[in-house]
């Protein structure tokens, strides 16, 4: 017969000794190389962004931060390799809106997001712009809105596959305006804005670092950029907001993720050291540039910005009945 409470003291011994293991595991922190996980193929946004987000927080940590590309499925297949991976800091996600989309977009996923991931920091915001094809008798916002309402059902608009950004954002301002457009989807966002340079298709809206260099170039019309506040890299075109679509406001995010269980003190140091490297001139100077807003923070904050994203577009996407599954 045991005596009587060895198991409770037995419990408190596994737990103190668990808290002592995750403290001297968090203070070496880390002691080999990190693997940050982007699930969309080398070459793109968030590539790009997480291969520089690796480079100038990789000299703090003392350790190289090594991207590996699991591409494929919206970023589901990068998304549950992490949210399976050992939770000790070293497998890390380098996730975009597309996690806070594929929550609603599919009905059966082999993680869950909000419980299976840890929101370590938002490291960027980006807003999309909306152009026309230089035929389209339109200059603006107001103007296409009321074209496409003449036009129920006809106007047709290019998009980086269903369920993507430029389909949800387009969405998004047609159900906020009333008019009825139709999704020409595309295998990505290159077919789309190739197919409306082509003038195939009405508008694209979509990167603004895809769509800026061409309205500078004159082949694209841009009407207005989906953000709340105006892009430097277009300080021309005008909100949706100031464009006419009272109340819109929409951007596409970058974050970094870890499995959930991993130690506080570890997510806290990823968290230091991401907020340091985003204060560093020479990379906001390099967010700038593709089209990006610092933003860092707590990773409480992003934990609540992740969630409320997921409402947000949940709303959207059952709106447009969406599924992908």
């Amino acid at each position: 017969m045991k005596p009587v409470g060895s198991t409770p003291r037995f419990a408190i011994c596994i737990a103190l000794a668990l808290l002592i293991a995750t403290q001297a595991a968090a203070q070496t922190f880390p002691d080999k190389a990190i693997r940050l996980v982007v699930g969309f193929t080398a070459g793109g946004p968030t590539d790009t962004l997480a291969r520089t987000l690796g480079q100038s927080v990789s000299p703090a940590l003392g350790q190289p931060v090594i991207v590996e590309n699991r591409a494929g499925a919206a970023s589901n297949i990068a998304a549950e390799y992490v949210a399976k991976s050992l939770p000790d800091g070293y497998t890390l996600m380098f996730g975009s809106q597309s996690l806070a989309n594929n929550a609603t977009l599919y009905t059966r996923l082999p993680y869950d997001a909000l419980r299976d991931l840890a929101p370590v920091v938002r490291v960027a915001n980006t807003p999309f712009m909306l152009c026309v094809h230089p035929s389209l008798p339109v200059t603006s916002i107001r103007e296409l809105v009321a074209f496409a309402k003449a036009r129920p059902g006809q106007v047709q608009y290019g998009s980086a596959g269903n369920g993507s950004g430029a389909h949800l954002f387009t969405e998004l301002f047609r159900s906020m305006t009333g008019i009825s457009l139709q999704n020409i989807p595309y295998k990505g966002a290159a077919q789309a804005i190739t197919d409306l340079l082509g003038g195939q298709v009405a508008f694209v809206f979509d990167n603004v670092i895809a769509m800026a260099p061409l309205a500078k170039s004159g082949k694209l019309r841009c009407l207005a950029v989906s953000t709340a506040t105006r892009t430097p890299l277009a300080p021309e075109i005008p909100t949706m907001n100031e464009a006419g679509v009272a109340g819109y406001a929409a951007d596409a995010w970058f974050g970094v993720f870890a499995p959930a269980g991993t130690p506080v003190p570890v997510i806290e140091r990823l968290n230091a050291e991401v907020n340091r490297a985003l204060k560093e001139p020479a990379f906001r100077q390099r967010l700038e540039t593709l089209g990006c807003d610092a933003a860092g923070g707590t990773p409480e904050a992003f934990a609540a910005y992740f969630r409320a994203d997921i409402e947000k577009w949940a709303k959207v996407i059952k709106n447009a009945g969406v599924r992908l599954d």
